[in-house]
């Protein structure tokens, strides 16, 4: 068994005064050195100039830190605002390009439409200038021309109606500016004011957008 030397015995002797004056309060979390107390991290003096030099340094630090804490606190809500922010923003963006995206698939043939329409109007016309009472099997001609023009103008617009492209022939309808232009008033016996009482000109929406308005005259009120 290890002996303790001369030298180490004497150590001993002299740390128990020391030893003794140090009295443990586990339950408060303190102690005292000959009537100086130490506090634990539950336990501040309100009075730092009561502690020894390097206690109030370590108070000082330690309040340095919950200032520095708080501010990185306050810093990282800061950044977590900004980044739901960008979030929010980026989603708008993507919603933004979608409906554009969109919106081009659908309303991209609209300058082409546009084009088509006036070779709708010109079948339309010449079908309508056509003599009904001329046609008969006595002048084929005349038949089998009308007859082409109407079926042309039929299949026109069912190419039409395939992509979305509708016309809009408002007779006897209430006016809506945003589908129908008007270009006169007229008095009519019977008739409701602002009732669509001639259409001078039929019009056209593709997708539920109005591409050309219908030229119509509308009754008095």
């Amino acid at each position: 068994m290890a002996t303790l030397s001369t030298r180490n015995l004497s150590k001993f002797a002299s740390l128990v005064p020391a030893l003794s004056r140090i009295v443990l309060r586990p339950s408060s979390g303190t102690c005292s050195v000959s009537g100086r107390r130490w506090f634990s991290s539950e336990e501040a003096p309100k009075n730092t100039e009561e502690l020894p030099e390097s206690e109030r340094k370590l108070v000082g630090e330690n309040v340095e830190l919950k200032k520095e804490l708080e501010a990185v606190t306050a810093k990282t809500k800061e950044l977590d605002d900004k980044y739901k922010r960008a979030l929010a923003d980026g989603e708008n963006l993507r919603r933004r390009l979608t409906k554009q995206i969109e919106d081009a698939k659908l309303f991209g043939i609209q300058g082409f439409c546009k084009d088509l329409l006036e070779v709708a109007d010109i079948l339309g016309h010449a079908t309508e200038a056509v003599p009904k009472e001329e046609i008969s099997d006595s002048n084929p001609h005349l038949k089998n021309l009308y007859e082409g023009l109407t079926m042309t103008k039929a299949q026109l617009n069912q190419v039409f109606k395939r992509h979305g492209l509708e016309q809009v022939n408002p007779l006897n309808e209430k006016f809506n500016p945003n589908l129908h232009e008007a270009l006169f008033q007229q008095e009519v016996q019977n008739v409701e004011p602002n009732t669509v009482v001639v259409v001078s000109k039929i019009g056209y929406k593709l997708h539920e957008r109005c591409i050309r308005p219908a030229l119509v005259g509308v009754s008095k009120g």
